[in-house]
């Protein structure tokens, strides 16, 4: 078992951090440059084609010092190797928590429960493998015998955000003759948008639900499997469904082939798993190859976590300042901003990945937390965020910290774009930290009665993150797994479990009922709160029921 948490505010260094961050709160970014010429290398690190640039946050090198020692003290590199190690950092749901392993090489070593998980990994790695191959050469045909020409993943959460990141990110690697949809919103124009356009005969539908049972995705399910079966007849599932489950039976229920399941094991958390079988319709989108190097980045990432020092470790650097904005600064949200189209879906999934793995409020051992835990997490590509949100970023009265994501090169090398979008990401960095003076604006001649309208204040915090060259399948990886160590690393310092959602329940728990009320051919007996009791009623009322 792991060691017991440890709470935040008892750790020995905690008082004299805190007292760190008083005496630095009067000072500014500008001040604080021109105090330490050598502040801009002193605060950025490197590790495998990675930069992180911290020099603009609102910390100096001993504040970094210090936060390293409180990881110590919470026993982060403890935690690190118990992970590894197989055992159950899940503590609420006493399972081990190895997404490590769904990209360990072939030949490591990871035992949990007594059993080496990296054999089987690798089993359903080389079964997605060949299958992949078979659609994309053409080999694997629909039931009229003509080739898969689109791929329609069904899931929600951990089971689509992932996937459907990784299409946008990765769409250089995809054939032209190849369309991924995705579809995870039990609302029906979220299905018809799936289907629209799409020939049933050349079209692969992956449903992807760990227990077969999630209510969007099997809703959506169905309603895809009437629109194939409508079209090419009954035994046409054979041919065009595949599942990604843990459940055999349910999968044969819903009348898909088990030889055509994929399956993963509990110890993979959904917001973890798009490296797993979860992962389908990103191997046959970029072939397995591609597939391998995107696993390969992880796994670089994962070598980092393990072997680097606190001190120059980029995931726990990370982390560490993220607790440092949300604890010490007192700053409740941060803007995860990549200046890279193809990751427009970036800070969706990172919402998931964080706010479902720290949104909690109590300790792993099940006792209150007595301080801040996960930021509300947001963002959007820019340069589209810059003629939108940035005005409150730069002006307005809440400070939120910013994570400035770019690419050293191009996928497209297209004139001068990529030199002029690295420019905009530069010339954002720049004005949040050190923002314009009313003198400045005078200087240039700005109207009086302007001035006071075009100040920026400054002394915003923010992070730049640098990729060595374009985005491919390796430097995707590499991300990831920086953002999910980053997770690790809060959570340990928050002593909360980073590994269970039980808040994800209730809602669902109550939508099954209300949705049983909604359609029951007579007024059903209501037992909820009086505004919801109302709803229904209107509801009802609304699409002709009594």
């Amino acid at each position: 078992m792991p060691a017991p948490v440890r709470a935040l505010d008892t750790l020995p260094s905690w008082p004299a951090l805190r007292e760190h961050a008083a005496a630095l709160a009067p000072q500014t970014l500008a001040g604080l440059f021109a105090a330490d010429p050598g502040r801009a290398d002193a605060l950025r690190f490197e590790a495998d084609g990675l930069l992180l640039d911290l020099s603009r946050q609102r910390l100096t090198p001993e504040t970094l010092t210090r936060l390293v020692a409180l990881a110590r003290e919470a026993g982060l590199e403890e935690r690190i190797a118990a992970m590894f190690a197989g055992e159950h950092l899940n503590v609420s749901e006493d399972r081990a928590v190895l997404h490590v392993a769904l990209r360990a090489a072939r030949g490591t070593r990871i035992v949990t429960a007594g059993e080496d998980v990296v054999p089987g990994v690798h089993a359903v790695l080389d079964r997605m493998a060949a299958f992949a191959e078979r659609v994309r050469s053409g080999a694997w045909t629909g039931a009229t015998g003509k080739p898969i020409r689109a791929v329609v993943n069904i899931g929600i959460g951990g089971s689509h955000l992932g996937p459907e990141m990784a299409a946008i990110a990765l769409a250089a690697e995809t054939p032209d003759d190849l369309e991924l949809r995705f579809l995870s919103n039990v609302d029906g124009s979220d299905a018809w948008r799936a289907m629209r356009g799409l020939d049933p005969a050349q079209t692969l539908v992956i449903v992807a639900s760990k227990t077969f049972t999630t209510l969007e995705t099997m809703t959506n399910a169905r309603t895809v499997r009437d629109w194939i079966t409508g079209a090419l007849g009954p035994d046409a599932v054979a041919k065009h469904m595949v599942a990604v489950s843990t459940s055999e039976e349910r999968v044969r229920a819903f009348g898909i082939d088990p030889e055509n399941m994929f399956g993963f094991w509990d110890w993979v958390g959904g917001r973890y798993s798009m490296d797993s079988a979860i992962g389908l319709s990103t191997m046959i989108a970029i072939g397995p190859p591609a597939f391998g190097e995107l696993l390969a980045g992880f796994r670089a990432v994962d070598e980092h976590l393990r072997s680097a020092p606190l001190e120059e470790n980029l995931p726990v650097l990370m982390g560490l300042v993220s607790v440092w904005n949300r604890n010490l600064l007192g700053l409740p949200t941060v803007a995860v901003l990549p200046y890279a189209q193809e990751l427009a879906r970036f800070p969706a999934y990172l919402q998931q990945l964080e706010m479902e793995s720290n949104g909690k409020h109590v300790m792993a051992d099940g006792t209150p937390v007595r301080w801040a835990t996960s930021p509300v997490l947001w963002g959007e590509p820019g340069t589209n965020g810059q003629h939108s949100f940035h005005q409150l970023l730069h002006q307005g009265t809440e400070v939120v910290p910013a994570e400035l994501i770019a690419f050293t090169q191009p996928r497209h090398d297209l004139g001068d774009h990529h030199d002029l979008l690295l420019a905009n990401l530069l010339g954002q960095a720049e004005a949040l930290a050190f923002g314009r003076s009313a003198d400045e604006l005078r200087a240039l001649g700005s109207p009086e009665e302007q001035i006071a309208h075009r100040v920026c204040p400054g002394d915003r915090p923010s992070s730049v993150l640098l990729v060595d060259g374009p985005i491919t399948p390796h430097a995707l990886g590499r991300l990831v797994a920086l953002y999910e160590h980053r997770v690790l690393t809060e959570g340990v310092l928050w002593g909360i479990d980073s590994f269970d959602q039980w808040g994800v329940e209730l809602g669902k728990v109550l939508a099954t009922a209300v949705a049983a009320e909604l359609t029951a051919p007579e007024p059903p007996e209501l037992a909820h709160d009086p505004a919801t009791n109302a709803l229904i009623a209107r509801l009802r009322a609304a699409r002709g029921r009594a």
